[in-house]
């Protein structure tokens, strides 16, 4: 059990979750710089996108979860809407909003919207996993009481827990793996890297979220499975054709 606070001064509370948080936006630029010569983008595009992804990914994120999964505590206490460091960023919102902005972005910049998703794709996939090991050190989001030999006890919560977003962490990190790897296809397709990106990110999801324990309150709940789950499965509906029609050259 971690004190999700490294340490205070005076209010301000200094959280493992907003350093993971922003140590997934530092390391996915220097990936994202890294990268870039391999997709034909200058350096200039990537230092003018960077903001554009931070208060796409921050303002998505909290909007859905604010609106969609918890709707009651923030009538309740509205000025903890903008206590983000606590957690509580919906990565569904987040993903909509980064889709949409980065359309817009490519089409005023001239830019492939497929050649360049998918270059963004890649430390996406990384930074996710850091921002799922940021939720376990919050204490949030917890998994099912278990008796498994490495479940873990969580601050507020009783009994010994499935570490459910170290299973989401480990998963983001294997599709960070595979996504690195289709970048060395020759010929590969533009929007195979994305189309990839949203199909495993919702696969990993539709299936680590039967480990969580979530309120029933907490978002929609329907024939057994929460919003979460139908939002990946309808973004996996939404991926197979044009997923398909990508690979389908190289079976």
């Amino acid at each position: 059990m971690i004190d999700p606070v490294l340490f205070q001064i005076g209010p301000l509370q200094i959280r493992y979750y907003g350093i993971l948080y922003a140590l997934a936006f530092l390391v996915g630029y220097f990936i994202l710089k890294k990268l870039a010569p391999k997709f034909k983008i200058k350096e200039q595009i990537i230092e003018d996108y960077l903001p554009w992804i931070i208060i796409l990914d921050i303002v998505g994120a909290r909007l859905f979860e604010v609106l969609f999964y918890n709707p009651s505590y923030y009538i309740s206490n509205p000025l903890k809407i903008f206590a983000i460091w606590e957690g509580g960023l919906a990565s569904h919102g987040a993903i909509i909003a980064i889709i949409l902005g980065t359309y817009y972005f490519c089409k005023k910049r001239n830019l492939s919207f497929y050649n360049f998703t998918d270059l963004l794709a890649i430390p996406v996939a990384l930074g996710a996993s850091f921002i799922r090991i940021g939720n376990f050190l919050n204490s949030e989001l917890v998994g099912k009481i278990t008796d498994v030999p490495w479940a873990v006890k969580f601050l507020g919560y009783e009994g010994l827990r499935h570490p459910v977003q170290l299973y989401q962490s480990l998963g983001h990190i294997i599709i960070f793996l595979i996504l690195l790897s289709i970048t060395k296809i020759k010929d590969r397709k533009e929007g195979l890297i994305f189309w990839a990106l949203l199909f495993l990110d919702s696969l990993l999801r539709f299936i680590t979220e039967f480990f969580k324990d979530l309120p029933l309150d907490y978002g929609l709940f329907l024939f057994g499975l929460n919003l979460a789950q139908w939002l990946s499965i309808l973004i996996m509906l939404i991926s197979i054709f044009p997923l398909y029609k990508r690979i389908k050259t190289y079976l």
